[in-house]
C-alpha cells in the first residue's frame, strides 16, 4: 500500500444500522485499499430510498438486514490514499464512486452486463457496507475523477443520475422522443433531467401532488399532469417510451395505454411484487416491457450530462445533515417539500 503518512488516522466514524429504524455512531477501523483499489475520504452522501427502506423495514425483498450495516451508496469523496498497482497521482482527485465491485469474470461480466454479475457487491446492500462513514474502499476504475464544475453534491448525486441515464438507454430515448415519466420523486426529476439529455423533445411527467408536479417543470419535464383529473387521457400521450418512477400499479397500468405501437415500458419504481398486466394491449402493440437493475458503465455520460445547461443537480438537495444526525436525513421523506437530502461527512 502507498501511504499518505501522517494524514489518515487509524479509527473512523461510521452510522451503523443495528436494527430496525436504530442508528448508532461507532469507531471503526480505517479500510486499507487492496491492489487496484483506492481510499477515498467520503465528503458527501445522498439519501437514497432504499437506505431509508433499510432503516424501516430491515429488507428489500430477499435483500435482508441480519448483522449491523452502514448505509449509504450516493457517494463522492477524495482520493486519499492507494493500493498496489494504482499510480499514487491518483492521491488529491475529488471522485465520484460507482458503488458496486463486480467479480469480473462471470458470464454477466464477461458479456458487457456487470450490473447482472452473480457475485457483485454493492455498497449497503447487505452484507455490504455503504458510505455513511469517513473512509471507503473502492476499485480505481470506479472510482471516477470528476471536474471541478461539480460540487461534492453533485458528484455525489452521478449515482441516481446514472438509475436516469440507464432507464433512457433501455428505453432508446433519442432526439424527438417523446417520453411518459410517471411520479415527480427525486428519481422521476433525474430520469426527465437524463431523458432530456438524450434529446426527448417532449418529457411529459404524471403525479397525484400538485406540488410534485410544479416542482418538477424545473427539472426537463416539458408537462406534468394530474393522473387522477377526470380529463386526463393517457391513450392521447402516444409515447415513444414510459419509465415509471413511482411504483404505483394504476401509474403502471396507465402507462402502458399511453404508448404507441412499438413502444418501450421501463420499470424504475418498486411496488408490489406482482400485478396484473394487460397481455392483449402489450401482445397486440407489440409492446416492450423491462426493468432496470442499477447501471452499466453511466459514469462518464453522467459527468457530462450534468455539465449541460439546464441540468442542475445541485438544485435538487433540499437539506443538508451531520454525521452524526444520519436518522434525521434518514426521515427527512416525511416532509413534502423535501427532495433530495444529503449527509456532509467531510467538506474541503
Amino acid at each position: 500500500m502507498t501511504t499518505t503518512a501522517g494524514t489518515i488516522p487509524r479509527t473512523m466514524r461510521a452510522s451503523v444500522l443495528t436494527a430496525k429504524q436504530s442508528l448508532q455512531m461507532q469507531e471503526r477501523p480505517v479500510p486499507t485499499p487492496a491492489a487496484d483499489d483506492v481510499l477515498v475520504q467520503v465528503r458527501s452522501v445522498g439519501v437514497c430510498g432504499s437506505d431509508v427502506h433499510y432503516y424501516r423495514n430491515g429488507r428489500i425483498g430477499d435483500f435482508i438486514v441480519r448483522d449491523p450495516l452502514v448505509l449509504g451508496h450516493e457517494v463522492s469523496g477524495v482520493v486519499v490514499d492507494v493500493g498496489p498497482g494504482v499510480s499514487e497521482d491518483r492521491v488529491g482527485e475529488r471522485v465520484a464512486i460507482e458503488p458496486q465491485r463486480p467479480c469480473r469474470i462471470c458470464r454477466h461480466c464477461k458479456s458487457g452486463r456487470y450490473n447482472l454479475c452473480e457475485r457483485l457487491d454493492f455498497y449497503a446492500t447487505p452484507p455490504i457496507d455503504g458510505a455513511l462513514c469517513d473512509y471507503v474502499v473502492a476499485p480505481t476504475d470506479f472510482a471516477h475523477r470528476v471536474p471541478d464544475a461539480l460540487s461534492d453534491h453533485a458528484a455525489a448525486l452521478l449515482e441516481p443520475f446514472s438509475v436516469g441515464l440507464w432507464a433512457c438507454s433501455k428505453a432508446a430515448v433519442e432526439p424527438g422522443s417523446r417520453v411518459l415519466v410517471t411520479g415527480a420523486g427525486p428519481i422521476g426529476a433525474l430520469v426527465s433531467l437524463a431523458a432530456r439529455s438524450y434529446g426527448a423533445s417532449e418529457v411529459v411527467v404524471t403525479d397525484l401532488v400538485a406540488s410534485r408536479r410544479e416542482r418538477i417543470l424545473g427539472f426537463g419535464a416539458t408537462a406534468a399532469l394530474d393522473p387522477s383529473d377526470p380529463a386526463f387521457d393517457p391513450e392521447s400521450l402516444a409515447a415513444d417510451a414510459f419509465i415509471e418512477c413511482s411504483g404505483a400499479t394504476p401509474a403502471l397500468l396507465s402507462g402502458l395505454r399511453a404508448l404507441h405501437g412499438g413502444g418501450i415500458a421501463v420499470l424504475v419504481g418498486l411496488g408490489d411484487e406482482e400485478v396484473p398486466l394487460p397481455v392483449q394491449l402489450i401482445a397486440t402493440r407489440e409492446l416492450v416491457l423491462t426493468g432496470v437493475f442499477r447501471y452499466v458503465d453511466t459514469w462518464p455520460k453522467a459527468i457530462a450530462a450534468a455539465q449541460q445547461p439546464g441540468t442542475d443537480l445541485d438544485a435538487l438537495v433540499t437539506a443538508e445533515f451531520d454525521l452524526e444526525d444520519t436518522e434525521a436525513a434518514l426521515t427527512s421523506d416525511d416532509d413534502p417539500a423535501s427532495m433530495k437530502s444529503v449527509v456532509v461527512v467531510s467538506s474541503a
